[in-house]
Formats: C-alpha cells, sequence, structure tokens
C-alpha cells in the first residue's frame, strides 16, 4: 500500500475553482412524488415565454441541478423524465432576486400505481443513463422463466448459449455483480441459481469509470434484487409455474418494516424442477453420432435479509446478507453410435451433483457532510462459497478403455472486499471522487477419483488487488465532461499438489474519460474511453483435468497472462418527449494478449480432443446498436434493439493455426398491447444470425413468445399467462466443425407454458435515505451530475 500513500497525497492537493458570474442562477431537486426518491438524469429546460429553448441540463444522482448564466427576464422552468408528467412553472430572474431556488420538484408518474407503494412495475422499460442502460423488470415477458438465466436472451445486447454461458455485445468476457457486488460463482451456474422473480432491475454497463473494477472485457452485468425502505409493513409475493416436458417452479416473497430509524427487509426466492436438454453431433468421416440426452435437476434458494439504521440524517449505517443455496446437476447419459457397424457404440452414463451454499455479508457506514452531495462511505463485503461436487460414471458397449469411476470435488472461496469512497462537489460546477479498494481472494479446490487415468490433487489459488480511483468532471451549461484513473497493484500465487506453479506481481494504470454534449431536451451525445481487463477465470487456470464426455477433457492454464482491453464508445439519445427514447451507439475494442481456447486432438486417443486456454496475438472488435422504447398509442409501446458485431478470431485449433472475422447481428422486439386498464398482452421476438467461431459456423436462430397478464383486487394482484417458443425454433446448430468435421444441433426444453400469479400488500411511503451509490452500481457523475 506504500505506492499508494503519495498519489493520495498528491490528489487530495486539487484546489477547488470559483466561479463570479453577473447572471442568475436556479436551483432545485427533483424526486419521485410517491417514492420520495431522487430521480437522476431528469431533464430540466428553461425557454423563453414564445417556447423558444435558452437552455438545459439533466439532474445528478441525486436529484439535484444548477443552471448558471441565466439573463434577467421571464422563464418557463420545465422538469421531465421518461414515466411521469411533465412539470412546468413560470420563473423570473431580476436583479433583485438572481439567484433562484426552486426546492423540491414531485413528478407524478404517468402509469397507475397501487395506492402509495409501487414494489414490482407492470411492464418493463429501458432507460438509458449516462453510462448504462436500466432494464427496470416488470411482470412481463422479460420475466418469463424460473431464473436470471432464462430471461437473458431478452435484454438487449446480451446472449445465452445452450450451457448457459453468457455474453455481452458479442463477448463472453462480461462480469457479473449482484446488488453492485462481486460473487465468487461461475456466472452461468449464478444465472441458473436466481429466481427471476427476485430481480429488481438489470443494468448494463459496457464502458465503466475508473471508479469501478477493470475486470471484465465487455463490460459489466448488475443484477439488482428487491429491497423496500417503505415506512410501516409491506410486502409482495410471486409465484408461478412453467410447464413443459417437465414441471417447474419459482417464486419469491419480498417483505420490509420501517418504523422510526430502523428499516428491515427480507426477500426469499425459490426455483426448482428438472429441464430436458439434448445433443447430436455427427462425425462423417467416422460415420459417428454422439447423442447427448441429459435432464438437469435443480434445486435452489435465496435469501436476502438487511437492515438500515439511520442514526440521524447525516449518518447511516446498513447491513444485509445474501443466502443462495443449490443443488442439482446433470444426469444422463452420452451415447457413440458408428451407423456402419453398431458394435463398437459406447454409452457413457453419469450423474454429476453440486451442492453449494454462497453466502454474501455486507456492511455500509454513509457520513453525510452539510454540503450538498458531499460525502464519505466506507464498506466491506465479504464473499464465501462451499460447494462440493460429487459425479458418477459407468460404461455399457464398447468399454474397451473405459472403466466405471467416480470423482469428487471440494471446493471453498473467499473474497473480502473494503472501499472506501469520497465525493466532493468543489462547487456548483465541478466535483472530485477518491476511493480506496483491496480485494483479496482464496480459493482452495480438492479433486479425488477414482478413474486409473487421473490421480488426487488439490490446487489453491491466492489473489490480493490493492487500487485507487480519482475521477475529476466539471458541467459548462450544454457540456461536460469527466476525467479519471485508476491505479491497481495485482499479486497472484498458484500452488498445485503443494508446489508453486504460477506466481504474478504488477502494478497497472486503468484510465477512463467521458465527454457529454446536450444541446437541447431532446438530443444527447456522448463519446467514452476506458481501459479494461480480462483477468483468467478460475477454470482457466485450474490444472486439474475434468472428463466432459468420452471423447472431449478440459484443463486450465496457471501460467495463464490476462488480457487488455481499450474500449472507446460513441452514444446519442434522441428523447421523444412523453413517448420514449431513441438510443444509438457505435464501439471500437482493441485486445492485448487475448485470452482464447486450444483445441488440441488428445496424443493418447486419436479423435478424442482436450480443450486448453492461451494467450495470442492482438485483436479488435467492433459494433454498432440501436435501441428504442416508444408509446406509439395509450394502448401500444415497444423496446426494441439491433446489434451488429465484428470481430477478428485467432487460435490454435488441433495442429492449425486459424484466423477467421467474425460478424453476426441480433435483432429482438417487445411490445405490449393494452385492452383495457386491466388486461394487457404481450409479443416479444428475437433472431440471433449467423454466427462463426474457430471451432464451427453457427446457424441463424429465432423464437417468439406470447403473453397477457391480467389484474385485479384494485390493482394488488395479477395474473400471468405465456406461451414461450411458440414454433419450437429456439435450439442451437452448427455446421463445419473443427478440427474434425462434425455438425450438430443442441436443444434444451424451450416451448413451455407459464402462468404466474403476483399479490401485494402493504400501504407505506417511501421515505428512506438514498443508500450507497455503489450497491447500485450508480455513475458517480464526476462533470455528468
Amino acid at each position: 500500500m506504500k505506492q499508494f500513500l503519495f498519489i493520495i497525497t498528491l490528489f487530495t492537493t486539487i484546489g477547488t475553482m470559483a466561479f463570479n458570474e453577473p447572471f442568475g442562477r436556479i436551483s432545485g431537486a427533483i424526486i419521485d412524488r410517491d417514492l420520495q426518491e431522487p430521480i437522476p438524469y431528469a431533464t430540466v429546460i428553461i425557454n423563453d415565454m414564445e417556447g423558444n429553448l435558452v437552455t438545459g441540463i439533466t439532474t445528478g444522482d441525486d436529484g439535484s441541478f444548477t443552471i448558471e448564466k441565466i439573463e434577467e427576464g421571464t422563464y418557463e422552468l420545465i422538469a421531465q423524465f421518461i414515466g411521469y408528467k411533465t412539470f412546468s412553472r413560470e420563473i423570473t430572474i431580476s436583479s433583485k432576486q438572481r439567484i433562484l431556488d426552486i426546492g423540491i420538484i414531485p413528478l407524478e408518474a404517468e402509469v397507475a400505481q397501487l395506492n402509495d407503494v409501487t414494489v414490482v412495475a407492470e411492464r418493463t422499460t429501458i432507460e438509458q443513463r449516462i453510462d448504462r442502460k436500466v432494464i427496470n423488470v416488470g411482470r412481463d415477458l422479460t420475466t418469463t422463466g424460473a431464473s436470471a438465466s432464462e430471461i437473458m436472451n431478452n435484454i438487449p445486447s446480451v446472449n445465452v448459449d445452450q450451457d448457459g454461458n453468457i455474453a455481452l455485445r458479442g463477448n463472453s468476457n462480461v462480469r457479473i455483480l449482484v446488488d453492485g457486488k462481486p460473487t465468487n460463482m461461475d456466472p452461468a451456474q449464478l444465472l441458473k441459481q436466481i429466481p427471476s422473480t427476485s430481480i429488481k432491475s438489470i443494468e448494463l454497463i459496457t464502458n465503466p469509470s475508473a471508479k469501478y473494477n477493470p475486470e471484465g472485457m465487455s463490460g459489466i452485468i448488475n443484477i439488482v434484487l428487491h429491497k423496500n425502505a417503505n415506512n410501516g409493513f409491506n410486502g409482495n409475493i410471486n409465484t408461478g409455474a412453467t410447464v413443459g416436458e417437465n414441471w417447474r417452479f419459482n417464486g419469491s416473497l419480498d417483505m420490509n418494516y420501517r418504523a422510526g430509524k430502523i428499516n428491515v427487509y427480507g426477500n426469499v426466492g425459490t426455483n426448482f424442477g428438472p429441464q430436458n436438454n439434448l445433443g447430436r453431433i455427427y462425425l462423417p468421416q467416422e460415420d459417428l453420432l454422439q447423442a447427448f440426452d441429459i435432464e438437469n435437476k435443480r434445486e435452489s434458494h435465496l435469501y436476502k435479509i438487511g437492515m438500515d439504521f439511520y442514526l440521524d440524517d447525516n449518518n447511516t449505517f446498513s447491513f444485509y446478507t445474501n443466502q443462495n443455496y443449490f443443488n442439482g446437476g446433470p444426469e444422463g447419459a452420452f451415447r457413440l453410435i458408428y451407423n456402419n457397424n453398431p458394435e463398437p457404440s459406447l454409452v457413457q452414463n453419469l450423474d454429476l451433483n453440486f451442492d453449494n451454499l454462497n453466502a454474501t455479508y455486507n456492511f455500509v457506514y454513509d457520513r453525510k457532510f452539510e454540503k450538498e452531495g458531499h460525502n464519505l462511505q466506507a464498506e466491506i463485503n465479504y464473499n464465501d462459497l462451499d460447494q462440493e461436487e460429487n459425479s458418477t460414471f459407468d460404461f455399457t458397449g464398447d468399454t474397451d478403455g473405459f472403466v466405471p469411476y467416480e470423482e469428487s470435488v471440494d471446493e471453498n472461496r473467499n473474497n473480502i472486499i473494503g472501499n472506501i469512497d469520497y465525493v466532493n462537489p468543489l462547487n456548483e460546477n465541478s466535483r472530485l471522487e477518491m476511493g480506496l479498494e483491496a480485494r483479496i481472494l482464496d480459493t482452495d479446490n480438492g479433486y479425488i477419483t477414482t478413474n486409473p487415468n487421473f490421480s488426487n490433487s488439490t490446487y489453491q489459488y491466492k489473489r490480493d488487488i490493492y487500487s485507487f480511483y480519482t475521477t475529476y468532471g466539471q458541467n459548462f451549461e450544454k457540456w461536460s465532461y469527466q476525467l479519471g484513473a485508476r491505479l491497481e497493484n495485482f499479486q497472484v500465487d498458484a500452488i498445485y499438489n503443494g508446489e508453486k506453479v504460477f506466481e504474478d506481481d504488477y502494478f497497472t494504470v486503468y484510465p477512463s474519460g467521458f465527454l457529454n454534449h446536450t444541446p437541447d431536451e431532446k438530443n444527447t451525445y456522448q463519446i467514452s474511453y476506458s481501459r479494461r481487463v480480462d483477468r483468467p477465470g478460475f477454470n482457466q487456470v485450474n490444472p486439474i483435468r475434468e472428463v466432459s464426455s468420452p471423447r472431449l477433457t478440459v484443463s486450465g492454464n496457471p501460467e495463464l497472462e490476462p488480457q487488455f482491453t481499450n474500449s472507446v464508445e460513441f452514444n446519442y439519445t434522441r428523447n421523444f418527449i412523453n413517448k420514449g427514447s431513441l438510443t444509438g451507439g457505435v464501439f471500437f475494442r482493441n485486445i492485448n494478449d487475448e485470452i482464447n481456447q486450444v483445441l488440441l486432438e488428445d496424443p493418447n486417443d486419436p479423435g478424442s480432443l482436450q480443450i486448453q486456454y492461451d494467450n495470442f496475438e492482438d485483436n479488435n472488435s467492433y459494433g454498432l446498436e440501436l435501441s428504442a422504447n416508444y408509446k406509439f398509442t395509450s394502448w401500444w409501446s415497444t423496446n426494441t434493439s439491433f446489434e451488429a458485431y465484428s470481430q477478428e478470431l485467432k487460435g490454435i485449433v488441433g495442429t492449425e493455426y486459424l484466423e477467421t472475422n467474425n460478424s453476426t447481428f441480433n435483432f429482438r422486439t417487445s411490445h405490449s398491447f393494452k385492452a383495457s386498464e386491466a388486461l394487457t398482452f404481450q409479443l416479444f421476438g428475437f433472431y440471433r444470425g449467423r454466427n462463426e467461431s474457430l471451432q464451427m459456423l453457427m446457424k441463424p436462430m429465432y423464437f417468439m413468445n406470447l403473453g397477457g397478464r391480467y389484474s385485479f383486487m384494485d390493482n394488488k394482484a395479477s395474473i400471468s399467462l405465456n406461451f414461450n417458443d411458440v414454433f419450437d425454433t429456439q435450439e442451437f446448430q452448427f455446421t463445419d466443425g473443427r478440427p474434425f468435421p462434425q455438425e450438430g444441433r443442441f436443444k434444451g426444453e424451450t416451448q413451455t407454458v407459464y402462468l404466474g400469479f403476483s399479490y401485494r400488500f402493504g400501504g407505506g411511503k417511501n421515505s428512506a435515505l438514498k443508500r450507497k451509490s455503489r450497491d447500485d452500481n450508480e455513475a458517480g457523475g464526476g462533470g455528468m451530475f
């Protein structure tokens, strides 16, 4: 930590800037009228009395705004935000009153709400903020499914493959956070364990500022779980059943009790039930068919309990814990079928069971000073994953060289994160942020097997990261900027069977910058830059070999180096007042020391493959994104997006070094039709274009979902009915396999009917203090506040 002492001293000497303007100044704050919470990024404009635009600004994270350099005269002040009724007021700037404090402006929501509190939105909305897209999850098609994994394909810029692996902007190097915090779990498994009804919103942060952890080449996906802080006793219950080849169930219960200085809240969510998956891979050279028929068992329970203690208006203590229990895994058979000679055919029967508890404990102290926006926050987050994997394999048919065996993997991961964040609005136009963070990870892995071809082993992976960041930003009427840098010291040790097999220690700087231009209330332009890192995941560096099938083994590379990415992004947002918005963006990424899979032919078993990982040369990728949310009429609205990506691919497949260019596109559209105040119908469609990797060419894929919702009991209760994958077309197909010619398909249990019920109770208004901004993973602002 010595290297940071000088840095901290240097940045704390930054002086404030003084402004002495002869014009008038208008200030105030915008809040949600019912929830009494700030509305960030709302639009505030000043028109002359003939309706011509004079100037404008957007509100900061705390809902506040200040507009400088207003000449004397009478104006109309307009405040607006998507989903709220527009507020207008006549104001006057004169020599006697140059400084005008509007005070609190409460905006009224346009949608019908439950008396004084709404826990879950009726309809999913997409909100474009300065540095992210926020998908406020509603009870419609975007939440169809039992888990987070099953709804991710409905989220713009996000794709999930047949194994549950997630990609953002066509790249799987994405960081998954829950309530703004990392977990120790594999992202694919984590998403399968979170009940969809426990999710409040999903945030896509494609070019994070220096304030945030730089890991994840394509950015951050933050899953925000429900939390209430309403006065009195309040709650919401959701339950549902999915019917396909199997029955699956999910449900959640959210409750809170707020009295005086204490708020206690909790969330319980569950999903359980099996899901079938099949796969078919054909190798024409051997006339060999590989058939996979798997039933994935799943039982997942999520508990979130927390408390806020408001010592006074300036000091808040908060604590919460997430406890996520999971039990399940795949059970079924892999068959090798030689069509021209059935005698040597082989069947591998498998039964894998994962039993884990993923626990998070979080403590925050928030200190607010007298000056608005001036605060200090300290946080400690502890995450512990205990997982036991037990597997059995046996063989029938031509079992020459194959014997029944069992495997057991015990894994424990401890991750401690401590950080201090300081924010100081130096004056009305500028803000300085600084922070320190320490991340300490310790992973122990033990492998026991009865397979004579492999041996028992242990693996320990220890990683320490210490960092310091600072950002500084300013507003100049229609222009704003933010500059920042994050400095990190990274240390890692890998110990395999008691011997150190890898160690590294390096210091890196991660700069970031944002430039924002808002010429009027309808148009916003932004260009941003950031440097990020994708450090190898645990499975990528774990040398313990895993047997996936009779023809495939997987192992990691302890000496794998991190890959660094320089990302530039340009976005334009067009705001259609009271109708919606259109956002278009382009991005370019330069990747250094890119990490890729290496597919090698097993020298001891011709025809079998080994999957490993290695670093390759620099690479480039770029893309275009368009998204719109628009209200055509009072009864018809849409969320629609289009994404196109292109990336150079390099790697070793078999014994050959390959290079190719992959260009693909996705299109998804969701429409809501309001038949009456109580009855709404939804339509969702998705199309993914042709996609190429080093190992295969993936065919296009499309599917469609239909649904409806009926509300009753004064909007306190509702019933949802959804028909998913109407044409049974949601499947993964590929051709041109490498290094062996092959083609195949993978099909999950996607054609289903979902029936859900929701009921809300309680009626207290929200008067809670705003909790730590990092908990919601919201931008600190800098110049954009």
